[in-house]
């Protein structure tokens, strides 16, 4: 019965999670459909077209048909960095544009404390909010009459602090004095907090205060940097390196890594795929393997390849060999077994022979599925680099992200991400060329 409410207790809080999202969902399908609209009557305006493509309405399973629009790519990358600028105050946007970000400067805010006997007093303190990491040198302050004496303290911003009261009224908690209000607003422990205008005040269950300035909408920037703060520590570490290694080493490794583990799956993984696909004896033997193995995260792999191979580099392209694997040996699979049967017959009519028919029928149109099974396995490779270079690499990306974060270097973190996609995004755009090269065919019947 415990772990059922424990697990209650998290799907809530995830629903709750998800609740809270969907007004942003929602908000950027609107962005999506708003530019569309746009883009279509200024396209509509500057070209205007009759001819038989602006007429057809039935695009699906015609590829020639629907292709990737250029100007909604642009546009949908122009309002990420948009977004990321708008929502961590970079000086790249003018101010205007920022979202509101954390309360800075100095505030203050009333308390009331009752002595035992039935008395009260005020005192006001003085609250200085900072950015973090700030040297802040208080200004002394009267301490005004009563028991409750004036007070002043400093906060970071996107922080809190407890106001130790006990170090500065003349009764206090130890004397049987409780704070009964904020501002004049009645505040209980754990009960309530009252909103001073620039932040919270909130009480503990021990009686203690606790004041959380204004975080905004801004994102704070050990959660998210700048985009500019994310370009000047590329350009330093492409110009100094990165813990001895150059930022070329590091995804030269990456690179050589991903590449000769893709490569390796994809030797084995073809081959088996054919088999799989052309005997039912072959398909019923690896089946039950691949099957298995299939839904298998690479990550679970980790300590297996570690106690079979070290922790050299070895073992990581072993890693990287098994993510690449079983998609290569599917996609084969696949394409052997879509092939249209009316093209072996039509082959068989003709006089070709087995080879022949694996040669101008089986493999040209295999390949099509095939190369889709390779982008989707260099992209899983890609991805399981930065748990491949776990296994105590001294160089590579996934290696300059994982020390980045230990340190909560975000900014390293986000550059390596980034740069990961970017080549991920051109490793796949070539194999796209390249695939339209090899494949013409594709998508014809």
């Amino acid at each position: 019965m415990e772990v059922i409410s424990q697990l209650s207790v998290e799907l809530f809080l995830i629903l709750q999670t998800v609740a809270y999202a969907i007004p942003y969902l929602v908000g950027y399908v609107l962005l999506i459909l708003a530019t569309l609209v746009i883009w279509k009557l200024v396209k509509r305006m500057l070209t205007p077209k009759h001819d038989y493509s602006s007429l057809k309405t039935v695009t699906f399973g015609d590829e020639s048909t629907v292709t990737s629009n250029l100007v909604a790519s642009f546009v949908s990358v122009f309002f990420i960095f948009l977004l990321w600028g708008t929502f961590t105050g970079s000086t790249l946007l003018p101010s205007f544009m920022h979202a509101p970000g954390p309360f800075l400067g100095d505030a203050s805010f009333t308390y009331t404390s009752e002595a035992e006997d039935g008395s009260q007093d005020d005192a006001t303190v003085t609250v200085i909010v900072h950015t973090a990491g700030e040297s802040v040198d208080l200004p002394e302050v009267e301490p005004g009459e009563g028991f409750a004496l004036n007070d002043v303290m400093s906060v970071a911003a996107y922080r809190s602090e407890l106001l130790r009261v006990e170090d500065n009224d003349e009764i206090t908690r130890d004397d049987g004095a409780v704070i009964v209000a904020v501002n004049g607003e009645a505040i209980a422990p754990g009960a309530n907090s009252v909103d001073v205008g620039w932040g919270d005040v909130s009480m503990t269950r021990r009686g203690t205060l606790n004041i959380a300035p204004a975080a905004g909408w801004q994102m704070e920037p050990i959660w998210l940097p700048a985009p500019e703060a994310v370009w000047s520590r590329f350009i330093e570490i492409a110009q100094d390196g990165f813990r001895n290694a150059s930022l070329g080493e590091h995804l030269g490794f990456s690179l050589f890594r991903v590449i000769v583990g893709f490569l390796l799956g994809a030797l084995v993984g073809i081959p088996l795929g054919y088999v799989m696909g052309l005997s039912d004896w072959f398909r019923g033997w690896f089946d039950p393997i691949v099957e298995f193995m299939r839904p298998v995260p690479p990550l679970a792999l980790i300590p297996l390849v570690i106690i079979w191979a070290g922790i050299g580099e070895s073992g990581k392209i072993i890693l990287l060999f098994l993510a690449a694997l079983w998609i290569m040996a599917i996609a084969a699979r696949s394409g052997v077994s879509g092939v249209r049967i009316t093209k072996v017959h039509a082959a068989y009519s003709l006089g070709a022979s087995k080879w022949q028919i694996m040669r101008h029928v089986i493999i040209p149109n295999s390949l099509p599925e095939i190369f889709t099974g390779a982008r989707v396995a260099m992209g899983v490779c890609w991805g399981t680099v930065v748990a491949a270079e776990l296994v105590a690499a001294e160089t590579g990306a996934g290696m300059m992200i994982m020390t980045a974060s230990r340190f909560q270097n975000t900014d390293i973190v986000i550059m390596g991400i980034v740069m990961i996609g970017v080549i991920g995004f051109m490793i796949d755009m070539g194999m796209r060329r390249v695939e339209r090269w090899l494949v013409p065919w594709k998508g014809k019947a």
